[in-house]
C-alpha cells in the first residue's frame, strides 16, 4: 500500500468502512457508484477513466480473511463488488499473464473452467478470471502432463466436478511440475477459490 494511506490508516483507525461505492468489471474495468447501489449486481455505475486514480486504486486493492476485497481510501475500506472475480488476468506482448491491477503472475497453483466455457487461475495474488479476449491464447499454452497441447484435445478438459486433468505451461516463472484444471459451475466458484462477489457488513 501507499505510504500515506498506511500512515492514514495508523492515524484514523476507526473510520467506518463503506460498501455499494465502487465495482470490478469482467473485462477488469473499475466503476464508481455514485449513488451507493453496486450492491446490486445489475446496476452498471460510472467509469474510471483517470489513470492517476486507477493507479492509487490497483495500488491499494487488497481483501479480508473472509474474501471479500476491498480498495484502502486512505483510513477507510472501500468494498468493492466483483462481477466475475477479485483479478481479471490478461496476456501482456509476451504471452505471460498479468493482473488488471499491472502485477506480474509467476505463480499458478490451479486452473478452473465454469459451465459457461469461462476459464479462471488461482494465483499468488489470489484468484481471477481470465479475460475473454485472452483465453483461446492462454489455453494454447496448456498441455497436458504427457505433452499434448490442451486445445487438441478438448475431450480430456473436465467435464464434471470429479475430474481433475494435469497441466503444465509456460505461463509462469516459477518452475512446477503441472498443476490441476479443475470444472467448478458457476454458483459454486466463490466457495471454490475462496472470494466474495457482493461483500456485505456483517458478512462471515
Amino acid at each position: 500500500m501507499d505510504k500515506r494511506v498506511l500512515e492514514a490508516m495508523a492515524r484514523w483507525p476507526s473510520v467506518p468502512d463503506v460498501y455499494g461505492w465502487l465495482s470490478l468489471t469482467e473485462t477488469g474495468k473499475w466503476r464508481l457508484h455514485p449513488k451507493g447501489d453496486a450492491t446490486h449486481a445489475d446496476t452498471p455505475g460510472e467509469s474510471i477513466t483517470n489513470a492517476q486514480i486507477i493507479g492509487f486504486i490497483n495500488r491499494n486493492y487488497t481483501h479480508c480473511d473472509n474474501g471479500q476485497w476491498y480498495f484502502q481510501n486512505g483510513p477507510q475500506k472501500v468494498y468493492v463488488r466483483l462481477d466475475a472475480a477479485p483479478y481479471i488476468f490478461h496476456t501482456n506482448e509476451t504471452g505471460a499473464l498479468t493482473t488488471h491491477t499491472q502485477q506480474a503472475v509467476q505463480h499458478i497453483q490451479a486452473w478452473w473452467l465454469d459451465d459457461a466455457g469461462k476459464l479462471y487461475a488461482q494465483t499468488e495474488h489470489g484468484p481471477g478470471l481470465i479475460a475473454g479476449r485472452d483465453t483461446l491464447a492462454v489455453l494454447e499454452q496448456l498441455h497436458t502432463a504427457d505433452g499434448q497441447k490442451l486445445t487438441d484435445c478438448p475431450d480430456r478438459i473436465p467435464q464434471d466436478t470429479s475430474t481433475t486433468l494435469l497441466l503444465s505451461s509456460a505461463l509462469q516463472s516459477v518452475a512446477e511440475n503441472t498443476v490441476p484444471l479443475r470444472y467448478c459451475p458457476a454458483p459454486w466458484l466463490e466457495a471454490q477459490l475462496g472470494f466474495v462477489r457482493l461483500p456485505a457488513l456483517g458478512y462471515a
